[in-house]
């Protein structure tokens, strides 16, 4: 990436934006890393009981967002969790007028909300059910699983049509994490995808219960989007679905290979899924990721090419 020293802020876990500097050129993979564009994946051993257990209803509504993780010093760097203005000289990307605030919405039974722990800290995302071979595969944004200081998120689980603390279709547990080398080796926002494999829950698949989207890759750009959310910063409070729909445009910021819509959604929107057209029953083609301080009401999603399509086949057939 060359982003010039700007500023960008990540939906980092719950908080949809906590600002990261991406620097000029790519960082080098450790020797041990993964070559790119393969596929990293992490096994999750907790048992339904247990999660179940430790996810109290305290415990989901007292989840923090992941900028306060603080990764590779990200508070030193001067992220922030909303997108304010800046020092930085402001390149306007041509972009719709947004509508804000982010729009209110019933709740949709195949998307929720996802609760982890990093750290020692408990967490949370937004994230949504897609068609899979497994039938039992979640999509969520890679910095909702794992960070490059604490390692993997633990304790994940998937929380399907949220609502005011009520977990309808009830808690299901993870049993893998799937994400791209990119983002697991340097943390590459490009490629700030991954998805979640989750056990059957009373004998069904989360599909038959909740349904599952369809999912694209590699498809054109500035494509019109709904994107779907739990921001949990103000003006919001995390207990309830918001959207935003807009037209995709280039970063011309950061240089990144996201695509930003016009947004004010915040921090727990991270990870919600981007249909294409708008509504919920559309293609997922991106999540929430970033935005930038320097850029009000402007949210971005990675690109979802080669790279996130391959952990998607690794999650869908496990």
């Amino acid at each position: 990436m060359n982003s010039k020293g700007l500023k960008a802020a990540v939906f980092a876990a719950s908080t949809l934006l906590a600002s990261a500097l991406m620097t000029g050129g790519a960082a080098q993979a450790a020797p041990d890393a993964p070559a790119a564009g393969s596929t990293v994946s992490h096994a999750q051993v907790e048992s339904q009981a247990s999660l179940e257990a430790y996810w109290t209803p305290e415990r989901m509504k007292n989840a923090k967002p992941a900028n306060s993780i603080n990764s590779q010093g990200w508070a030193d760097q001067g992220r922030t969790i909303m997108p304010k203005g800046g020092a930085e000289k402001v390149v306007k990307a041509p972009q719709n007028k947004p509508s804000l605030r982010a729009a209110s919405e019933a709740p949709v039974s195949h998307i929720g909300k996802v609760f982890f722990t990093l750290g020692g800290q408990n967490y949370v995302c937004s994230a949504n059910s897609v068609g899979s071979n497994n039938q039992n595969t979640v999509a969520t944004a890679g910095h909702c699983t794992h960070d490059l200081s604490a390692g993997w998120a633990t304790k994940f689980v998937f929380v399907p049509g949220y609502q005011n603390g009520n977990s309808p279709y009830g808690m299901w547990s993870a049993t893998s994490l799937h994400s791209t080398s990119e983002w697991v080796s340097r943390n590459d926002i490009s490629y700030d995808g991954a998805f979640a494999v989750v056990a059957p829950l009373n004998g069904r698949t989360l599909a038959a219960t909740v349904g599952a989207s369809n999912i694209g890759f590699n498809m054109a750009r500035n494509l019109t989007y709904k994107a779907y959310g739990y921001p949990a910063a103000s003006p919001f409070n995390g207990e309830s679905l918001k959207s935003c729909y807009g037209t995709a445009s280039r970063d011309n910021l950061g240089g990144t290979q996201s695509q930003g819509i016009p947004c004010d959604m915040t921090g727990g929107s991270s990870g919600g899924p981007w249909f294409v057209g708008s509504g919920s029953g559309g293609t997922q083609n991106s999540v929430n990721s970033f935005g930038y301080t320097s850029q009000k009401n402007v949210m971005y999603g990675p690109y979802f090419g080669s790279s996130i399509q391959q952990a998607y086949t690794s999650a869908s057939n496990r």
